[in-house]
């Protein structure tokens, strides 16, 4: 049992996005859960007036790779998927290569990227931070991504 009871964060619009392309690049290893991240990923982007675009990949160890080709193609990434803690140390390695992965994309080539990845040991911990009126960590990454988005347009500018 999960000992989460947050609400999801108020999060303030995001200036200078509107009409930024989004690509959302999802696991649905875990659908139900994957469900519920894209759905608060969509509605933070379309909330701030930005367009997205979605991808499926098999597994979040395929998220940065299938990043790393689309780059060039948008403004911004957001990466979601579930990975759940098993009996061997598979989990350790596909958390932390698919973070850093991701690490290495936003410094290197200067992407903007929204983690969304919730890497937990059970389903009632993925559901807490998953659930729109629960964690809404969909919707938090895809803020995140929107955020790095209009920093990127500030200092382009400048």
């Amino acid at each position: 049992m999960s000992t989460r009871t947050e609400t999801p964060t108020a999060r303030p619009a995001v200036d200078g996005v509107k009409d930024a392309r989004i690509l959302i690049v999802e696991s649905r290893y875990y659908v139900d859960i994957a469900d519920a991240l894209i759905a608060g990923a969509e509605r933070e982007i379309k909330k701030n007036g930005a367009i997205s675009e979605r991808v499926v990949v098999p597994g979040a160890f395929e998220i940065p790779g299938a990043i790393a080709l689309a780059a060039g193609r948008y403004d911004g990434f957001v990466a979601l998927g579930c990975v759940i803690r098993g009996e061997t140390t598979h989990y350790d390695y596909v958390c932390g290569e698919s973070a850093r992965g991701l690490m290495d994309l936003t410094v290197r080539d200067r992407l903007a990227i929204g983690y969304g990845i919730v890497t937990v040991n059970n389903a009632d911990q993925a559901w807490a931070r998953a659930a729109i009126d629960r964690g809404d960590k969909g919707g938090d990454a895809a803020h995140a991504c929107l955020a790095m988005v209009a920093l990127g347009h500030r200092w382009r500018k400048a």
